[in-house]
């Protein structure tokens, strides 16, 4: 059985993905927390998840590098800088990086892409996401995977058209942009939808995670996925085969 390493095996998504591997036909290489070495679970493992934090990533993928294992980088919040980290690493070995593991949210990703690419620049592209109160990073890695395939579908990047919240006299909505609200409380596991607005009538496509595990077993489905996997770069989508 293929032997999981957890990065992060003490928050919540790390103690998910421990108490689902059983059901998934895989073993648990070992785990480490904040302030523990990646090095020998790197070695131990034959693939690693990694849900830790932004700060912990560049040694993360040393020591993936070191041993030659396929890491899947779940972790939110990244930056440009974390995504160089990132490039710099797939000549080496394989990564799937990625801001939401749940199946449905991949499936969700590639009918907003459709969508944006056949619907002209009359439609607005809203993305409102809600989790609870004690996620600490706006907007959520899945908002952005959700925005960044509008954009591609829009054959622009998110980065150009992304406009993150508004506040006071915001103007006029500029055409060709792609909002993106945030709202956080109570204990939302994490809801999302894109609303597709054009004259005269709305398009809405969204996802609702009821429980936590669903991001646990596509971990581990993409993780088993991943394993043995040649050196690059991967997505969720080519885990569904999209």
């Amino acid at each position: 059985m293929t032997a999981i390493g957890i990065l992060g095996n003490g928050g919540r998504m790390g103690r998910a993905i421990g108490n689902a591997l059983a059901s998934h036909g895989a073993t648990l290489a070992g785990g480490i927390d904040a302030g523990g070495d990646p090095a020998p679970l790197a070695a131990a493992a034959d693939v690693l998840v990694d849900f830790t934090v932004p700060g912990a990533l560049a040694a993360n993928l040393t020591a993936a590098r070191a041993a030659g294992t396929p890491i899947l980088v779940g972790t939110t919040g990244l930056n440009t800088a974390h995504h160089r980290l990132i490039d710099d690493a797939v000549g080496e070995i394989a990564v799937l990086q990625t801001g939401n593991t749940s199946l449905g949210v991949t499936l969700l990703a590639r009918l907003v892409r459709e969508a944006a690419a056949r619907l002209d620049q009359s439609w607005d592209i809203e993305i409102v996401e809600m989790h609870h109160r004690a996620k600490v990073d706006a907007p959520s890695g899945t908002a952005q995977l959700l925005g960044e395939a509008a954009a591609r579908g829009r054959g622009t990047t998110l980065g150009d058209v992304s406009v993150i919240g508004r506040a006071g006299l915001s103007g006029d909505r500029a055409e060709g942009t792609i909002g993106i609200a945030s709202l956080r409380g109570g204990s939302v596991a994490g809801d999302h939808q894109v609303i597709f607005a054009g004259p005269g009538e709305r398009i809405e496509l969204g996802h609702r995670a009821e429980d936590r595990a669903i991001f646990a077993s596509g971990a581990i489905t993409a993780a088993l996925w991943l394993a043995g996997r040649a050196p690059g770069r991967y997505s969720m989508a080519e885990v569904l085969g999209l």
